[in-house]
C-alpha cells in the first residue's frame, strides 16, 4: 500500500497555520486598498514566451515548464510554464488591457508562484507572493513612487508589530562601478548575478565566481571596497560622488538615492529601517532603477539569510511586450516568509487559533431545536458558533471544544428550556454563567477575549 505524501517543496497547512496567514493576508490587503491599489489576478501558468528571458539564466532554468495533455502528450513539453513571480504577468497584463485601465495604474496582487528551486529551510517550490505595483508612461514615473512604496511597507509591519530593515540600492550606481572598473558591458548580468550573493556568502566566494565568469581581479579590486562599506549614509555619498563623477549613470544613481533618504527623513519612519546597502544587486533582469530587499529587523544581530520581501524600478519590462516608454515600480512581500519569521518571533500569540468562539452541546433533537434560532443570532453578530452533530456523552463534546481550542461552551437542556435560562461555560477560566437571553450572552461574548 503506498504512504501519502506531498512533493519536495510544497506543504500542507493546518486550520491554525491558516488563521494565521490569512490574517497576515488581511492586514497586507488593507494596507495595499489604504494607499490606493486595486486587486487582479492572473493565471497560474503563462506561455512560455512571456516569461522567458525576463529573469536572467537561473530564472528561466527554474521554471516549471508544463507537459501537453491528452492527444498531445508525445509532444512532450508545451508552450506553458506555471508563473515564477507575479511582475512579468502583471505586465503583461497591462499591455493586452491597456486600452481599459487608466494610468498611471495601481494595482495589487496575492497569489502563488513556483520556482523549480533545491528544496531547503525557508525555500519553498510553491509558495505566495503579495504584490504591489504602479506603472504609467515616463512622464508619470517619479521618485515619490519608491519614497511611497517605503512609506507603505512601513505601514504594513507597524501593523504587524514587526520592525524591518529596507536595504535600499540602485542599478545606475552599480552600472557606474562598472563603467570605472573596466568590466565589460556583456558581462553585466553575470556581475549583478554573482553581486547579489555578497551578503550571504562573502567577498571571497563572490570574487571567485566573477572571476570564473570573465570578471578580471583588478577590475574586482578597484570596486570592492565599495561593497563592504559600514559607514553611514551621508559617508557613501561622498565616497561614491568622488568615484562615480565620470559616470553619468553612476551620477544619476547617486542623485536619486540622495532625493529618497531626503524626503523620508522629513517624512519619517514608524518601525523600519532604511539602509543604504551597496552589494545590492537583485537577481532579476528587469530592475533598472532603484531596489530594494526587505528584511527582519534582530537588532543588529546576525543578518537574516533570506530575504522577506523585495522589490525596484523596472522601465524596459513593458517594451518587451510592444508597450514602448513606460515605466513600473513594484514591492513583492513573501508571505510564507513573513509567516515563519513572524513564527520565531512568537508575535502570532493574539490571533486566535479556534475555529469557532462557541460550542453548543448537542442534547438531542428537541433540544437542539429550541436552541438552533440561539445559535443563528449569534452568528448574525459575527460570532462563529457551531453544534455538536450528534448527542453523544456531555465528556466526549467537551473534550472535542478543548481540542480545538474552543474558549465558550453553551448548554441548553430540558432544564434551561424550563428555567428559560442559558448556561455557558469558559474554558479557560473554568467558570460557569447563566443569562436569561441570547442577547446578553451575545453581548458577554463581544466583550471577552478569553
Amino acid at each position: 500500500m503506498e504512504h501519502p505524501s506531498i512533493p519536495k517543496g510544497t506543504r500542507d497547512f493546518s486550520s491554525i497555520e491558516m488563521n494565521k496567514r490569512n490574517y497576515l493576508i488581511q492586514v497586507i490587503r488593507n494596507k495595499f486598498e489604504l494607499f490606493g491599489y486595486s486587486p487582479i489576478e492572473t493565471p497560474s501558468f503563462e506561455k512560455i514566451s512571456t516569461l522567458m528571458g525576463k529573469y536572467g539564466k537561473e530564472g528561466d532554468y527554474l521554471m516549471f515548464k508544463l507537459l501537453h495533455s491528452g492527444d498531445f502528450l508525445k509532444k512532450g513539453i508545451s508552450n506553458k510554464a506555471l508563473r515564477y513571480d507575479l511582475t512579468v504577468p502583471f505586465v503583461r497584463y497591462v499591455v493586452m488591457h491597456r486600452n481599459e485601465i487608466f494610468f498611471p495604474f495601481k494595482r495589487y496582487q496575492i497569489q502563488p508562484v513556483w520556482r523549480a528551486d533545491k528544496p531547503q529551510k525557508e525555500r519553498f517550490r510553491e509558495f505566495y507572493q503579495c504584490d504591489a505595483d504602479m506603472i504609467g508612461s515616463y512622464s508619470l514615473s517619479s521618485l515619490w513612487q519608491e519614497v511611497e512604496f517605503i512609506q507603505l511597507c512601513d505601514e504594513i509591519f507597524t501593523e504587524l508589530n514587526f520592525p524591518i530593515i529596507i536595504n535600499i540600492n540602485h542599478r545606475d550606481i552599480l552600472g557606474g562601478l562598472v563603467d570605472i572598473s573596466g568590466i565589460e558591458n556583456h558581462l553585466w548580468k553575470d556581475f549583478t548575478t554573482s553581486l547579489d550573493k555578497w551578503d550571504k556568502k562573502g567577498r571571497n566566494i563572490v570574487k571567485k565566481e566573477m572571476l570564473r565568469k570573465g570578471i578580471s581581479s583588478n577590475s574586482f579590486e578597484k570596486i570592492a571596497c565599495f561593497f563592504d562599506m559600514k559607514e553611514n549614509f551621508s559617508k557613501k555619498i561622498e565616497s561614491l560622488t568622488v568615484a562615480l563623477q565620470s559616470s553619468e549613470r553612476g551620477k544619476k544613481g547617486i542623485k536619486d538615492l540622495r532625493f529618497i533618504f531626503q524626503k523620508i527623513k522629513n517624512i519619517s519612519l514608524k518601525k523600519t529601517k532604511l539602509k543604504w546597502n551597496v552589494s545590492l544587486a537583485r537577481g532579476m533582469n528587469y530592475y533598472t532603477g532603484p531596489i530594494f530587499e526587505i528584511s527582519p529587523d534582530n537588532n543588529n544581530g546576525p543578518r537574516i539569510a533570506n530575504s522577506i520581501g523585495g522589490g525596484g524600478r523596472y522601465d524596459q519590462l513593458a517594451s518587451f511586450f510592444g508597450m514602448k516608454n513606460f515605466s513600473g515600480v513594484g514591492v513583492s512581500l513573501g508571505l510564507d516568509r513573513i509567516c515563519l519569521a513572524m513564527e520565531k518571533e512568537n508575535l502570532f500569540s493574539t490571533i486566535s487559533s479556534s475555529p469557532s468562539k462557541v460550542l453548543f452541546i448537542n442534547f438531542g433533537d428537541e433540544e437542539v431545536l429550541y436552541a438552533y434560532k440561539m445559535i443563528n443570532f449569534l452568528r448574525r453578530k459575527g460570532i462563529s458558533t457551531q453544534l455538536y452533530p450528534n448527542a453523544v456523552k456531555i465528556n466526549k463534546q467537551f473534550r472535542y471544544a478543548n481540542d480545538n481550542h474552543i474558549p465558550f461552551i453553551i448548554s441548553i437542556g430540558k432544564n434551561e428550556i424550563e428555567k428559560k435560562k442559558i448556561r455557558v461555560k469558559n474554558l479557560k477560566t473554568r467558570t460557569e454563567t447563566e443569562y436569561n437571553n441570547i442577547q446578553e450572552v451575545a453581548h458577554q461574548l463581544m466583550k471577552k477575549n478569553p
